[in-house]
């Protein structure tokens, strides 16, 4: 029963740390944790010997003496404030005001001394509970905020552009502290006498106090400044240069009608043959509805060898091919005899009545709905392999067997030749000859990567498209995102710019260039230490 207790314990831990993880990211979505990580829990060393910490660090309590002011101990959060956050905040429960509530609460430098309650060193400030003081920096406090026990929520928060903390107390806003704050200070909390226990939230749980308001205003501050930021434009070449911009946004991607009325209506130029954004347009519109093998027989009739001199974009649009094949939407294992009509988006993003997929699934189920015994839409696989990686090579030696893939060595935890498909052919909309070129596409696509000095990226693309026919439902399975029209979108991008680079044009339109550009800089602006970074919203203005 402790065994089932504690990993009962350990799952739910793991379920709040994981939701955590996305409150986080909603509250601070331009933080870069690769390179800057977000205080998410008191520090282990970082600490003076008479704090204890417990509940994953978020709990500390008193274990000192507490006989003087010496006796003060205090914990730093185990990272610095990011300055892209732009407004951070804190929050601290008073779980047990102890014997004299001599708490403070608030943010220190590393290497401050940890022996002494915030505030009274040098780059270090603090809110104190037994007489409601500010301390900046100094052993003398100045009068703030009202005092704090057991039972309150003291919040502290840092914003980052104009470099001010508040306090917040039970959801009220307390005003400004602190001025003129230093970059890199970490959230800290000090005690000082026996029984004093506080909680934190970094933003673990939803906080009594609505900073998410103070967020937006921030932003709507900031977006309103950038749309009154002055521009010179006497002669209209602001204008111009819009209409520039959008001219060749509309050409890159292949509007050809769109291209034409805006190229009238504006007078800008249009550079390429319109013959070749045609051609550009009709390609993509195959790669979007999934018939990428199509796609790839008009690339080489209207731009003879860019596919045989770009390999990785070959490999790339045939493993999108395999998937499609899966799907039921590429051309190469439709029902014989049925016709084909070229669409102008996507297809539906379902399992197609007409796919190979459905044959395989349309076998593998009993009458009553529920799974037959060959449950992976292949062959039997073991309890182990069932809901796990899938893999392709039985025999373990990679021998072909019965017309089947080739034995895929490498994949982790392959039981299954994909052989067995051929039994289950033959169901509506699927034949047995469909079923062996899809078997025979990847025979191909797998010779093809041993060719290729492919990156991981590479080999688990391979991996994750021969996956998809290890379930019964592949769109239900854990790869079978694979199979969403979405996934389509950067296929067809990476197609098209490779046309225009082949041409000699652009690979990027000026338009993305310029949102490339703008992200970047934003980025530069964080790593600067420069907050207003945070509201620069750049998707909400490209939605405008």
């Amino acid at each position: 029963m402790a065994a089932m207790g504690s990993g009962r314990g350990t799952m739910e831990s793991q379920k709040v740390q994981s939701e955590a993880v996305d409150r986080l990211k909603l509250l601070y979505p331009n933080v870069n944790e690769d390179e800057t990580p977000l205080p998410r829990s008191w520090s282990t060393k970082d600490k003076f010997t008479y704090i204890g910490l417990s509940q994953n660090n978020l709990r500390v309590h008193y274990k000192g003496h507490g006989k003087t002011h010496k006796d003060a101990a205090s914990v730093r959060a185990t990272h610095p404030i990011p300055a892209a956050c732009g407004l951070y905040y804190f929050e601290v429960r008073i779980v047990s005001k102890g014997r004299d509530g001599y708490m403070g609460i608030g943010l220190s430098a590393h290497g401050v001394n940890m022996n002494r309650l915030p505030g009274w060193d040098k780059h270090s400030y603090g809110y104190h509970g037994d007489d409601g003081h500010s301390f900046c920096s100094s052993g003398t406090g100045q009068p703030y905020g009202p005092t704090f026990t057991t039972g309150d929520v003291i919040g502290c928060g840092v914003n980052l552009v104009d470099n001010t903390c508040f306090y917040t107390k039970n959801g009220h806003h307390l005003g400004i502290a602190f001025r003129g704050l230093p970059p890199n200070l970490y959230p800290t909390v000090g005690l000082q006498t026996p029984g004093e226990v506080v909680d934190a939230n970094f933003g673990q749980a939803p906080f009594v106090f609505d900073v998410e308001d103070m967020l937006r205003e921030l932003r709507a501050r900031t977006r309103l400044a950038i749309d009154e930021f002055p521009l010179p434009d006497a002669q209209g070449q602001w204008q111009q240069v819009l209409h520039r911009m959008v001219s060749t946004y509309l050409v890159h991607h292949g509007y050809c009608s769109t291209a034409q009325a805006f190229s009238r209506a504006t007078g800008q130029p249009i550079d390429e043959d319109i013959a070749s954004i045609k051609n550009r347009q009709r390609i993509s519109k195959l790669v979007l509805a999934g018939r990428i093998g199509e796609a790839v027989e008009v690339t080489r009739r209207a731009y003879p060898g860019l596919l045989e001199r770009d390999h990785e974009l070959l490999f790339l649009l045939k493993c999108r091919q395999f998937v499609e094949m899966v799907n039921g939407t590429d051309s190469e294992v439709c029902a014989e005899g049925e016709e084909e009509s070229e669409t102008e988006g996507s297809e539906g993003a379902g399992a197609p009545a007409n796919g190979v997929a459905t044959s395989v699934i349309s076998h593998t189920t009993r009458a009553n709905g529920q799974p037959a015994p060959h449950t992976n839409g292949v062959t039997e696989v073991s309890e182990e392999t069932r809901d796990g990686d899938v893999d392709m090579t039985s025999p373990a030696n990679g021998a072909h067997t019965g017309g089947g893939l080739p034995l895929v060595k490498g994949m982790p935890g392959v039981t299954a030749s994909v052989a067995a498909l051929l039994p289950r052919a033959g169901g509506a909309g699927c034949t047995r000859a469909s079923v062996e070129r899809m078997l025979a596409f990847g025979r191909e696509l797998y010779a093809m990567s041993q060719r290729l000095q492919h990156d991981l990226y590479h080999k688990a693309m391979l991996e994750d498209a021969f996956s998809l026919l290890a379930y019964s439902n592949p769109w239900a399975s854990p790869v079978g995102w694979q199979l969403e029209p979405v996934r389509r979108e950067a296929v067809c991008e990476a197609l098209n710019s490779a046309i225009l680079e082949s041409q000699g044009m652009q690979w990027i339109s000026p338009v993305e260039a310029c949102v490339s550009h703008s992200r970047e800089l934003l980025r530069r602006m964080a790593r600067a230490a420069l907050g207003a970074c945070a509201f620069a919203d750049l998707p909400a203005l490209l939605r405008r």
